[in-house]
Order: structure tokens, then sequence, then C-alpha cells
């Protein structure tokens, strides 16, 4: 059953939930009323959809990928988030909170970014309204995103190096999640995916619906067999997903495989993990028998993270989607075949769901095949040519 809303404790069914500390009780319970007021105002969800439209670009393109298509046997559809203003669907969200924090007073932004794209994101929407931005990134992730790293300073916040554990995005957000402590009174924490304690699931999802009901719109009356999207968090497979679920469509996230399912260096938090309490709410997340965090890995910056969205955990158990997953060779030669019969470079995250299409080409045959490409894959570029012994 498709859930509006979390129940009166937050959970999507079994999943959800408000594991935090008692300090941010108080400020959850803040945001919780500042965005049920906010989005029950039809002159806020105006201004939202305004600035979707003055600012961020959207409707976002839609379109066949004839050669693509014609090489797979299938019909495959783009939904191009890669175009967005920044690159990716992140922006949708990022402006979202930062039109609400206007509403809620606060002067500052922090946020944790895995792949760069919600610092990116979050910097800019720091940028338009005026507040100052403090972005937490993993060593291991602001290596291998240089370039997003230059662009969040670019946009004048301040990028924090997170040190401990692997260095990527888990530890990113345990630090983040430290500040927002710290500094509650004045700081707003713009979580990134639809994670964390409630209500950001709910919030995230909500400002990131607007894809896949500008993508039902699109579609002019027919609909795909098949809707796609990569998951880490999970927060483009949520927007695209939802306005989905009431229809008669297979839905398909794609975790990352990473160096494969059996070799335990993965980041397949539905397909091969167990419900635990991760980052403030329980949901699927790799975990090893005394519930201790098992450290994810991905080619994808923005898939190495060690659990999903409560409320895809949700429609995994009621059946409502279905979560595969993709190695890490699987996903860089997705971005070759995009690259090469499209003229579109896909970020790495995205090339997940592109590779799982390829791979199941067979049994899709025939099918029309609907794949959410969640961002530009410019900032992958040279993690790509690295791998490959080019630079």
């Amino acid at each position: 059953m498709k859930l509006v809303r979390p129940d009166d404790r937050g959970r999507f069914g079994d999943y959800g939930g408000r594991f935090a500390p008692e300090t941010l009780m108080p400020a959850l319970d803040e945001l919780e009323r500042a965005f049920e007021k906010a989005w029950s105002d039809p002159a806020f969800v105006q201004r939202y959809h305004d600035l979707l439209t003055s600012y961020v670009g959207r409707p976002t393109p839609q379109h066949v990928a004839g050669r693509l298509s014609e090489q797979l046997g299938l019909t495959v559809i783009l939904k191009r988030e890669d175009l967005a203003h920044t690159g990716a669907h992140k922006i949708n969200n990022a402006m979202g909170q930062g039109l609400l924090v206007g509403e809620m007073g606060k002067r500052r932004l922090i946020a944790e970014t895995g792949a760069g794209q919600h610092g990116v994101a979050t910097a800019t929407a720091a940028a338009y309204f005026g507040l100052e931005c403090a972005i937490y990134m993993g060593e291991k992730d602001i290596e291998r995103q240089r370039l997003n790293v230059y662009r969040m300073r670019l946009l004048g916040a301040e990028v924090i190096p997170v040190t401990s554990g692997a260095g990527t995005l888990k530890d990113a957000t345990n630090e983040a999640m430290r500040e927002w402590v710290r500094s509650v009174e004045y700081t707003h924490y713009t979580i990134g995916s639809v994670v964390g304690p409630h209500p950001f699931p709910w919030i995230v999802r909500e400002f990131q619906k607007v894809i896949g009901e500008e993508s039902i719109v699109q579609l002019g009356g027919t609909l795909p067999d098949v809707v796609v999207a990569c998951v880490g968090g999970g927060s483009n497979a949520a927007g695209m997903f939802y306005p989905y679920l009431d229809l008669d469509v297979e839905l398909v996230g794609v975790e990352a495989g990473g160096l494969g399912i059996e070799t335990g260096k993965h980041g397949a938090s539905i397909g091969a993990g167990s419900p635990g309490v991760l980052h403030g709410s329980r949901t699927y997340m790799l975990q090893d028998a005394d519930g201790q965090v098992i450290e994810a890995h991905s080619v994808s910056a923005g898939l190495d993270y060690p659990g999903v969205g409560p409320e895809h955990s949700y429609f995994a158990d009621q059946g409502m989607a279905r979560y595969e997953s993709v190695t890490d060779a699987e996903a860089l030669d997705a971005v070759d075949l995009l690259a090469r019969t499209e003229g579109i470079i896909p970020a790495i995250e995205s090339a997940h769901a592109i590779a799982w299409v390829a791979r199941e080409r067979a049994s899709l045959a025939g099918k029309t095949v609907l794949v959410n490409l969640s961002g530009r894959g410019d900032k992958d570029v040279e993690q790509i040519a690295q791998i490959r012994g080019l630079l």
C-alpha cells in the first residue's frame, strides 16, 4: 500500500522512525511542524515549483534513446535529471530545503556528500538564499571527486574533510550529525537522501517526487513496462518510483554490487543486508552478527553507503519494487555504452541502472524501459581515466 506519509512514529511499516540524540529531538519536531505547515500552504508549494522552473530548469527532458534501444532490442526512455541545474536530481531537494529554512529562520546549512552532487546542490542553494554553508565529505571521496570539491568551494561553501572510518559517505554523515548536535540552534542539516531520522525521508521524497510526476505527464498517457533507477540512499529512485506506485508498472532499484556480492565488497543493503538502525532510522543495512556496520564498497562514491532509505525497505518487503545489483565493472561498461550510443556520459551512479538494463536485455526484449538518469558524469571522468590507467 502506498503511504502518503509515515505514521505517527515516523515509520513506513516496520521501517523509519526517529533514533536520534535527545538534543536533536526538538529540532526534528520543529522541522516536522515547519514542513507540514509549508507543504500544505499553496503559496509555499507554488514558490517551490516556480524555483524549479525558473532556476533548476524543470521540466527536465525525457526522450527515447534511439541507438541504445536498437542495440539492446528494447525501447529505452531516459529521464534526464543530468540536465537539471548543477547536473543531478539533488538540486530539487536542496532548493526545497533551502526554501524551508527561510521559513524556519535559521542562517546556516550543513550537509554530507559522497559523490559531491548533493554538496554542490546544497552549496548552490546556500548561495541562492544567502546562507552560510559547510559540507562534510570523506577524504576518500574528496580524492575521487576533486572537481566537485572545487565547485563547492567556488560557490562559497566550506568543505570539511572527514578522516574517520573509511573516509566515505557513512563517515561524512556521522560527522555532519555530530556537528548538527553542536549547532542545532542556528543550523539546518540538509540531508541529501531519503535517509536519516523522521521527518527527513518523507521530506526528501516529497521534494523529489516531482521527477516521477513530471515523467508521467511527459509520457502522454502511455506507460512503460519497467521503471529503473539506481539506489544508494535512494532519493532519485524514491522520487521516480513514488508517483508510479499505483500504476501497472514494474519498479526496479539497482544497488551497487561492487566487486561482487560474494566478495562482501559491495553496497547492496537490501539485496545482501538485514534490518537494523543506521543514521537515525530502522532500515536494511550492511551489518555483522553483532550489529556493527560493515563498510560498503562501490566504485561510485554516491552508492558507497551501507544503508538505504526506510521507504525502500518498506517497498521491498511489500513487493512494491524489487532490488537488483550490478558490479563496478558492469557499471563502468555502461558508462561507455551510453556515451558511445547516445553521446551522454552518465554519472557512475546512473550507469548502474543502464548496466542492469543491458544485462537483462533478453528478458526485457520488446518492452519499454524508463531509466532515471540521475546525474551527469563530468565528475567521474578523471576517476574513470585513472582506473583505466589513462591518467
